[in-house]
């Protein structure tokens, strides 16, 4: 498994709903793509948690826009006016990470919007496996595309590496979480969705995923003396999460049954 590596060759316009600033840039190959930057404020945890919850999702099989690696020339800072966004520029310098930008897709409406049971259960799985805070009502994170549902913005996903204290013991912790997310209340399928899901995912395919993280983003700031320590320790968490029993699964299961 590989992702692209493409080069930004023009800054288009700041996306400035992300609490991160994202941005729409052009790439060497002349494709369009929503920029996660590095040095935004949240880091390069949030880089990979985009990463790894976004590969994690398309293993599954649910539609995510195409995941590449990004490399930034600092002096693409020189052309922009805003010096917020010359900072960012500038901080970011070296690899970053992107989706590819869908033109004409529009966010999804947590009021009117439906989504099909199967597809709303696996969502919510996902979601609860990965611990993604994100997917609310009031911050739906999702996009309809060709009249397609899209799962975007997973950087507040995998919450559990910001701090790495009993990450063995969280790993199997519930996700209380699930009770404000979006799609709850279609999410009928739950435990088939958990059936079939939880196959997909075995440690070749978590292992492949977790390879995907640069040796880069893994230096700094964490407990662990080597780069494939840290490595591995993503795998370990992701795979003892997906050991029966699920309790992120019951905690779902409760927190639907209040809609019924």
């Amino acid at each position: 498994m590989n992702l692209r590596t493409v080069v930004a060759t023009r800054y288009v316009t700041p996306l400035r709903e992300g609490g991160s600033l994202p941005a729409i840039i052009e790439a060497d190959d002349d494709g369009m793509y929503v920029l996660k930057f590095r040095g935004a404020g949240q880091g390069v945890k949030a880089l990979i948690a985009e990463l790894v919850a976004g590969e994690i999702a398309r293993a599954i099989g649910l539609p995510v826009p195409e995941i590449v690696f990004v490399k930034l020339d600092p002096d693409l800072a020189r052309t922009e006016p805003d010096p917020e966004i010359q900072d960012l520029i500038r901080a970011s310098a070296g690899l970053n990470l992107a989706l590819d930008y869908l033109p004409g897709s529009v966010t999804f409406d947590p009021i009117a919007g439906k989504a099909e049971a199967a597809l709303a259960s696996e969502i919510v799985w996902f979601d609860a496996y990965v611990t993604n805070i994100d997917r609310t009502p009031r911050n739906a994170n999702m996009l309809i595309w060709h009249r397609r549902l899209w799962l975007i913005d997973h950087g507040a996903a995998l919450y559990f590496q910001h701090t790495w204290t009993n990450y063995r013991d969280r790993s199997r912790a519930a996700f209380p979480a699930v009770k404000d997310h979006v799609l709850l209340r279609f999410a009928s399928e739950l435990q088939a969705a958990d059936e079939v899901l939880t196959q997909r995912l075995t440690p070749s395919v978590i292992d492949n995923i977790v390879q995907l993280i640069p040796d880069l983003w893994l230096l700094g700031d964490s407990p662990f003396t080597e780069v494939a320590q840290h490595r591995d320790a993503y795998s370990e968490y992701l795979m003892r999460r997906l050991e029966p029993p699920h309790a992120f699964l019951e905690e779902a299961l409760r927190a639907r049954s209040l809609y019924l």
